[in-house]
């Protein structure tokens, strides 16, 4: 017979956390967020490079002088 892990559904996890000390809610905080930030390090990095050329549609025609003559007249 294999002994098997009980699985502990998000509900009753959150319903434990107040019986926790305070030091074991720190240390279950500290071990969340090292997850957490190490599965949105490898996915969630990006480049400020991917940006460039976004909206440059929105300004194909403009003349950028009269459009910071406008802008800078609004300020007045």
């Amino acid at each position: 017979m294999t002994a098997q892990k009980a699985h502990l559904t998000y509900t009753e996890v959150v319903a434990s956390i107040p019986t926790l000390a305070p030091e074991e809610q720190l240390d279950l905080l500290m071990v969340l967020s090292s997850s957490l930030n190490k599965a949105i390090g490898k996915a969630g990095k990006h480049s400020l490079l991917e940006l460039e050329g976004l909206g440059a549609d929105i300004w194909v025609g403009k003349d950028v002088a009269e459009y910071l003559r406008t802008e800078r007249d609004a300020w007045n």
